[in-house]
């Protein structure tokens, strides 16, 4: 590929991309995006499974992206792009729904979900 095609192939693939997100990649994506910036690790602990290879795909989805690394631990935090939120149709993170009446009970926020 030539590097004066980089930036439209990259424009068809981050947004004409028809493929749709799995389970575990919208499960992930929604942790990413209430919780960042977030290391993989937390993104895990929270899933309780591996979030290795759907957070490869996030990223080169271009639906999140690396934030900072963290100093003391090396750990990568990752947040949501501007893409993420063009294809959700919001304008800014504060529009998401608030989080506690999609837990089982209700009465808590994230923080204090099990």
């Amino acid at each position: 590929m030539r590097p004066e095609h980089d930036a439209a192939v990259a424009d068809f693939v981050l947004t004409q991309n028809p493929s749709k997100l799995s389970q575990a990649a919208l499960e992930t994506l929604a942790v990413i995006a209430y919780k960042q910036p977030i290391s993989r690790g937390a993104v895990a602990s929270i899933r309780a499974v591996n979030v290795d290879s759907v957070v490869r795909t996030l990223v080169g989805r271009g639906l999140i992206t690396e934030v900072f690394t963290d100093s003391e631990t090396g750990a990568i935090n990752y947040g949501t792009t501007d893409l993420l939120l063009t294809q959700l149709g919001i304008n800014s993170l504060d529009e998401l729904p608030f989080l506690s009446p999609l837990l089982s009970d209700g009465a808590n926020g994230f923080e204090d979900s099990p």
